[in-house]
């Protein structure tokens, strides 16, 4: 299940580069940009290569290239181009791009450059939520349509979570929280594993100068009365995407009301797309859903800051 992906057809080209398989038929007719090859029922398989090159003809094109001009190009111009575009843009479709070809190459170094470059120019906070956050949700998709295998999702995801560490450490090693302020517990409930969204949740929190009980992914509720030896008034987060599942949410919420939060000044609050699946009105009292990362930080932390 998780070898790497090598052969793609030209719908997954589709998906992968947004360019639609008509107009990849005709670049390959009118242009030769692409030699596919062809089953024994003569449909168009592409090679990993194929498809490496499409991204960083995609990149150029949308950069305002002709692709007459782009098909003039020798071969090996086409990349050093598409490098010096990624890491000199301030589009973050640009980003969102080049992060791609890095995932599709397993280029780590590609993605510390571009990730360098856009560093140089925006907040940690923006960048996960403009940039990471969209790619990881498009990857997502193309994950489940098959366009990319398990591999390339994992390798930009470990990546990914690599710069949320870096920036939490910054942070803890000088943070000082004020006594006597709201002490925040994160995790996931049990079998949930994306751990992204509260990775960067934990990272904000302590970048705001409170305190956060970082516990991680696939804990049972119970397993939390330990921490509720700590202070009987936390304030508990979680993001759930795809656990508990539809059927099991809504009572995972009451007993997590029941065991955890009755009695005490707690309160749990759930951010990520599971929360889509919850009927607000039949939520337990000391439960609050947050649609989006921005009403959770408005609640707790002030002012808007992206639009």
């Amino acid at each position: 299940m998780n070898r790497i992906k090598s052969t793609f057809s030209i719908k997954n080209l589709e998906n992968i580069s947004g360019i639609k398989a008509h107009t990849i038929r005709i670049w390959e007719k009118r242009y030769n940009l692409l030699q596919p090859e062809r089953t024994d029922t003569n449909i168009r398989r592409y090679s990993l290569s194929s498809l490496q090159k499409l991204l960083n003809i995609t990149l150029l094109y949308n950069h305002g290239f002709k692709i007459s001009k782009i098909a003039s190009l020798e071969e090996g111009e086409i990349p050093i181009m598409v490098r010096d575009i990624a890491l000199k843009s301030t589009s973050e479709q640009v980003a969102i791009n080049a992060l791609k070809l890095a995932m599709v190459n397993f280029d780590y170094v590609m993605f510390d450059a571009t990730y360098d470059e856009i560093a140089s120019k925006y907040e940690f906070d923006y960048i996960f939520i403009n940039i990471f956050m969209p790619l990881m949700k498009e990857l997502g998709i193309l994950w489940q349509t098959g366009a990319i295998s398990p591999s390339h999702e994992h390798f930009i995801t470990n990546l990914v979570k690599q710069k949320i560490h870096i920036q939490t450490e910054l942070i803890q090693r000088k943070q000082t929280p004020q006594e006597n302020q709201k002490v925040f517990v994160l995790f996931l409930p049990e079998n949930e594993i994306h751990e992204l969204g509260v990775l960067f949740l934990n990272y904000y929190i302590l970048s705001q100068n409170y305190k956060t009980i970082f516990l991680g992914q696939s804990l049972t509720t119970e397993s939390l009365n330990t921490v509720m030896t700590f202070s009987d008034s936390l304030t508990f987060v979680t993001y759930l995407t795809v656990e508990p599942n539809k059927e099991e949410v809504d009572g995972y919420l009451r007993d997590f009301q029941d065991t955890i939060l009755e009695g005490t000044q707690s309160s749990l609050h759930i951010l990520g797309p599971l929360q889509m699946l919850i009927n607000p009105a039949t939520l337990p009292g000391q439960v609050k859903l947050h649609p989006t990362f921005e009403t959770f930080r408005l609640e707790f932390f002030g002012e808007q800051i992206f639009v």
